[in-house]
């Protein structure tokens, strides 16, 4: 039983580090001929049905064994903690990295949406969440920010071919990573359902509506055709709910209830690796020497974060497992 448990340990492990990483990949396919936000909103309203379609089965499951209650139920209150939680991760952050995409490369997006562990251990410290940060961690933390200017202040004088601005990109997404950290330290604190499952349904749901909400407003949908969606963008999106968003979220939920959450935040610094080679072997994505050092400084910075974390407080799970905007 111990070896069929590491195996799937290992198994689900991959599935986080692969899939979410792959995720950035599949974004910048789907959105050559899907508009950035009702593509995003449509993803995960999708999503969120298969999900809350779990939790419902899960619910009747547990009805026919006798015991009392259902997990897939939800309260209005529940449902309000779901919009703001969505709004936060899933329009401002996910929403975020998939518009940033029409400006900079999948791999770099994946290595600045790395710093998200990076704001969340200052944000927890600044809001009285989590003590001052050590040394180490200070260390830690300027090492990323430096990766970050590495990026951003050559792009301020660089407009890359057809248009696509890495400033306008990198910017976007330092705001957006905010936000969804910012989001991932309310949900921590606020009230979800009893099903994780549930709970993943409705914020997927509430942030597909405001972000299809977001594309109706931009005027996203005034230039959308069905016949203009190529096989690519298509194959990208079933792959971005299927895999992306179910498959890869149920994997964090099942690693989170078996292993150390230090453990399962290792995806914030695997995940940019995987994005960047996937982007540089399929989408000819040009990995410069600039930002194989910038990348260096960021996923280092965040490695070490999360691993003074583990040391520091053992028992308390750090706060840096936080989800990603990506996923």
């Amino acid at each position: 039983m111990a070896a069929r448990k590491k195996t799937v340990v290992i198994i689900a492990f991959a599935a986080l580090y692969v899939i979410w990483g792959s995720t950035y990949l599949g974004i910048r396919f789907a959105i050559e001929t899907i508009p950035p936000f009702l593509m995003a909103g449509a993803r995960f309203l999708l999503a969120g049905a298969i999900m809350y379609a779990i939790a419902g089965s899960q619910g009747s499951l547990l009805r026919r064994s006798g015991c009392e209650g259902w997990i897939g139920k939800a309260s209005w209150a529940n449902w309000r903690t779901s919009l703001i939680i969505g709004a936060c991760l899933l329009l401002a952050g996910n929403g975020g990295v998939t518009i940033s995409e029409k400006y900079i490369d999948s791999g770099l997006a994946a290595v600045i949406v790395a710093i998200v562990p990076i704001y969340i251990v200052l944000l927890a410290w600044t809001t009285g969440m989590a003590p001052r940060p050590t040394q180490i961690i200070w260390l830690a933390l300027a090492g990323g920010f430096v990766g970050v200017g590495i990026l951003f202040w050559p792009a301020l004088h660089f407009s890359s071919d057809g248009g696509r601005n890495p400033a306008i990109g990198i910017s976007i997404l330092l705001v957006s990573t905010f936000v969804w950290s910012a989001g991932s330290l309310y949900s921590r604190v606020a009230k979800h359902a009893a099903s994780p499952f549930l709970t993943a349904a409705q914020q997927m749901i509430c942030g597909g509506i405001l972000l299809l909400f977001a594309g109706i407003v931009t005027g996203e949908l005034r230039h959308f055709y069905l016949s203009t969606i190529s096989m690519k963008s298509l194959g990208s999106f079933v792959y971005l709910v299927i895999i992306g968003a179910v498959i890869g979220y149920t994997a964090y939920i099942w690693l989170l209830r078996h292993c150390e959450p230090a453990k399962v935040a290792t995806y914030a610094y695997v995940n940019p690796i995987v994005a960047v080679l996937l982007g540089t072997l399929f989408a000819g994505e040009t990995l410069t020497k600039r930002t194989l050092i910038a990348a260096g400084l960021i996923i280092g910075s965040v490695a070490l974060v999360i691993t003074a974390q583990q040391l520091r407080a053992r028992v308390e799970p750090p706060i840096s497992a936080a989800l990603e905007p990506a996923d």
